[in-house]
């Protein structure tokens, strides 16, 4: 089942969508974890962009893995009530429904994401957009709610703001005017 998605091709985006995309999720966008997988296909030179977008993917992954699990352990105890308080009926509605065994793909997901995060923070970024990404993880990853007002996560979002205008600034062609 996994192993397909990782041969998915990544339609192209423009910088410009880069920075949009970004910028909209930064501050308050409570559907970020959907627009993580948005397809992205720019700065082909920087690793750290590169990197980002497989952490996207797998942070994804995790995303759906857990409401799938959380959905199951609804079903199971709604079925059978808690599984201290009725073991064995427990065990018979997990095999029906395959709670443990979403537990499990959850668990993997997680693990996955967290290595790929770890190449992402040991990856040098080469633009100011690669390094936007990465504080861009950082933020998705460490903050408890995209809402988060505590320090240090607006400041985070300030400065990941900055970098991808610093970033729309150098790279805009310069206009053709005449002399």
């Amino acid at each position: 089942m996994a192993d397909s998605d990782n041969s998915r091709t990544l339609s192209p985006v423009t910088q410009g969508d880069l920075h949009s995309f970004v910028m909209e999720s930064l501050p308050t966008n409570p559907e970020l974890a959907a627009r993580l997988i948005a397809p992205l296909d720019i700065f082909n030179d920087d690793l750290a962009f590169t990197v980002w977008r497989e952490w996207c993917e797998a942070r994804q992954r995790l995303i759906e893995m857990c409401l799938r699990q959380q959905g199951l352990e609804t079903r199971l105890v709604s079925m059978v009530g808690s599984p201290s308080s009725a073991p064995e009926a427990w065990s018979v509605a997990d095999e029906e429904v395959g709670y443990s065994s979403a537990l499990k793909e959850e668990r993997r997901a997680s693990a996955a994401e967290d290595e790929v995060a770890a190449m992402l923070w040991e990856t040098p970024a080469r633009s100011s957009a690669g390094a936007a990404a990465k504080l861009h993880a950082i933020v998705t990853k460490g903050q408890p709610c995209v809402t988060s007002d505590e320090y240090p996560w607006p400041q985070i979002r300030a400065v990941i703001a900055d970098l991808l205008r610093i970033d729309a600034k150098t790279s805009t062609p310069p206009s053709n005017t005449l002399m």
